[in-house]
């Protein structure tokens, strides 16, 4: 299978192949933060985010939520759906921290129920702004297609926070992306790693998350492994 590079992201590169339905994503052994300002290469990190995305992939499409993964390769290969994104990031939280509660009076720590469902422009030159329903219509995107994010977000986030629940960790927030088939239905996509969630160790607030580089608390490639053990010896 020949390939040509497309894209090449923060972390992962994608490219085309011989099946114009097709796409390989490349995890790469990097992490950053702060839009790109940040950067490190650890070793391996590639390998288990592709292996934890694959696993949470696989849960989701067993609950009927449509993904664009297919399949995984060596060298931290995925082989997925191509899907015209939707320059869109889905915020979902569970748990009040971060941006939230610097640009709110809401305090830090306390639970949302339901959770907080939220968009955000995916721009980083615009850094990421936070987008109203009229914002989003004004851009052309229909009102079915807000309902249609946020209802497969609140499944997402049901099906993952019990998955994360049992292996003792509290899904913070995560951000979702989404994209289009060939077909015109609507597929989850990029990754599902710790990099694009909060993940907090149950009943504390240590983070096992990439906020671990981004403070210089630990060593993501060791947290992240151990998540990937206790995901893969779920019953």
């Amino acid at each position: 299978m020949t390939k040509t590079e497309i894209i090449q992201g923060k972390v992962k590169t994608v490219f085309t192949t011989d099946d114009p339905d097709k796409v390989l994503i490349q995890y790469e052994d990097k992490v950053t933060a702060g839009n790109g300002r940040k950067v490190d290469f650890p070793i391996g990190k590639g390998r288990i985010c592709m292996q934890i995305s694959k696993f949470l992939f696989e849960k989701l499409e067993e609950y009927g939520i449509r993904t664009h993964y297919i399949d995984t390769f060596p060298e931290r290969i995925m082989s997925c759906k191509k899907v015209d994104i939707i320059p869109i990031e889905v915020v979902v939280r569970n748990v009040a921290t971060g941006s939230l509660c610097r640009q709110t009076y809401i305090e830090e720590g306390i639970s949302l129920n339901p959770p907080l469902v939220e968009f955000y422009l995916k721009d980083d030159l615009k850094d990421d702004p936070l987008l109203t329903t009229d914002r989003m219509e004004c851009m052309g995107y229909p009102e079915i297609l807000y309902s249609e994010l946020r209802n497969s977000a609140i499944k997402v986030n049901d099906i993952l926070t019990d998955i994360f629940s049992k292996i003792e960790l509290t899904l913070v927030d995560f951000k979702l992306e989404y994209g289009h088939d060939s077909n015109g239905n609507l597929c989850l996509a990029d990754e599902l790693s710790p990099d694009g969630m909060r993940l907090w160790k149950e009943g504390t607030s240590e983070s096992c998350d990439k906020d671990l580089f981004r403070k210089d608390k630990g060593d993501i490639v060791e947290v992240y492994n151990q998540i990937l053990d206790k995901l893969n010896n779920l019953p």
